[in-house]
C-alpha cells in the first residue's frame, strides 16, 4: 500500500513571537516493513537556520531557529510512504515470555533496536506496582511473550475507554491508569509499564494509521489524526500492537518514529519568546493511492496559554 501523507501544524499568537527553535519529528522513517518514496518539511516563516540529526534510535530530527517576528508559525510535512509487512505471526506462537525476559536483560548489543534500551523506567513511563499486576494476569507460567502482550493489548481495549477529555498529554500514566480512560498516548504507555514491570521489552511507536470514513460521507481534509501504538520484542524482533485498536500492526499503520515513550518521539518541541495566548491548529491526511486530497474539514483551533 502507497499513502500520501500530510500533517500541518498552524500556532498563531497574541503576540509577535521574537524568537522560535524548534525540534521536528514529522517525517516518517524507512525500515519496519516500510520505504518512504519522498519527504518534504517547509517551515513558514522561513528559518534563519535549519539543521537535521539523527538522533540515537535513528530518527532524523529536524531543528530550526526563527529570529524575526512572527504572528504565525506553518509547519507542514508531506510524504509519500510505501508499506508491506508480513502477516503476524500466529496467536500464542514464540519463546516463553520467562525466555524472552532473561534474554533482554543479558544482551550485549547496544545497537539502537537492542532490547536493553526499552526494558527500564523512562521519563514517561515509571514502573507502577498496580500496571505490573494488572499485566501479569496476561502471563501465566510458559506462556509465549507474544501471546501475552496481545492477550494484554486485547484487555487493555476492553477495559478503558477512548475519551479525548479525560486526560492531556501531560498526565501522569498512574493517573490515566486509575481513570481506565485517555487516548492512544495513554494506552501505548500503560501497556509499556506493564511489559516492562515484567522485564518485558517495549517501546513507544508514533506514527499514523488509515481511517476509514463512514459509509456514504466524503474524507474531510484534515480530519484525520497522528496515532501511537507499542513495539514488543519477543526474543526474535519486534512485532508492533495497537492497544487503542486492539490490532497489530500492518499496512494500515505508518510509522514516524520510535522511542522509550512520547518524549523521544514528540512531533514538535522547543522554546518561543513571547506572550499571551497561542491558537493551535493541527490537520492530518493519510490518503491511499488512488484517492484524491480530501476537501477542507474546518476545525475549530484549540486555544492555549
Amino acid at each position: 500500500m502507497i499513502y500520501t501523507l500530510r500533517h500541518l501544524t498552524t500556532y498563531r499568537y497574541g503576540k509577535p513571537v521574537r524568537y522560535a527553535r524548534c525540534a521536528l519529528r514529522l517525517q516518517p522513517r524507512d525500515g519496519e516493513g516500510q520505504s518512504v518514496l519522498s519527504s518534504e518539511l517547509t517551515i513558514s516563516p522561513t528559518p534563519r537556520t535549519r539543521t537535521v540529526r539523527r538522533d540515537y534510535f535513528g530518527l532524523d530530527v529536524v531543528t530550526f531557529l526563527i529570529d524575526t517576528p512572527h504572528s504565525e508559525l506553518r509547519v507542514e510535512a508531506l510524504s509519500r510512504v510505501e508499506v508491506t509487512r508480513p502477516p503476524l505471526p500466529e496467536p500464542e506462537s514464540g519463546l516463553p515470555w520467562e525466555a524472552v525476559r532473561d534474554t533482554a536483560i543479558s544482551g550485549r548489543s547496544m545497537a539502537p533496536d537492542a532490547p536493553v534500551h526499552f526494558v527500564f523506567p523512562s521519563v514517561r513511563v515509571p514502573l507502577d506496582p498496580d500496571v505490573t499486576d494488572y499485566a501479569r494476569r496476561s502471563f501465566t507460567p510458559g506462556r509465549s511473550a507474544y501471546g501475552g502482550a496481545v492477550d494484554l493489548m486485547r484487555r487493555i481495549r476492553t477495559d478503558f475507554t477512548f475519551d479525548a477529555k479525560a486526560t492531556t498529554v501531560h498526565t501522569p500514566l498512574a493517573e490515566a491508569f486509575a481513570l481506565r480512560a485517555g487516548v492512544c498516548q495513554d494506552f501505548a504507555h500503560i501497556m509499556i509499564a506493564g511489559l516492562r514491570g515484567l522485564g518485558l521489552p517495549a517501546a513507544y511507536v508514533s506514527g499514523y494509521i488509515r481511517t476509514i470514513p463512514p459509509a456514504g460521507r466524503p474524507r474531510l481534509r484534515g480530519a484525520d489524526a497522528s496515532h501511537a501504538w507499542v513495539s514488543v520484542w519477543c526474543g526474535d524482533g519486534w512485532i508492533g500492537l495497537d492497544p487503542t485498536n486492539n490490532i497489530g500492526a500492518c499496512d494500515d499503520h505508518i510509522v514516524v518514529a520510535r522511542g522509550r515513550d512520547y518524549t523521544d518521539v514528540s512531533p514538535i518541541d522547543g522554546i518561543v519568546s513571547s506572550s499571551g495566548p497561542q491558537k493551535l491548529k493541527v490537520e492530518v491526511d493519510v490518503i491511499p493511492d488512488g484517492e484524491a486530497m480530501p476537501e477542507a474539514a474546518g476545525e475549530p483551533e484549540a486555544e492555549t496559554a
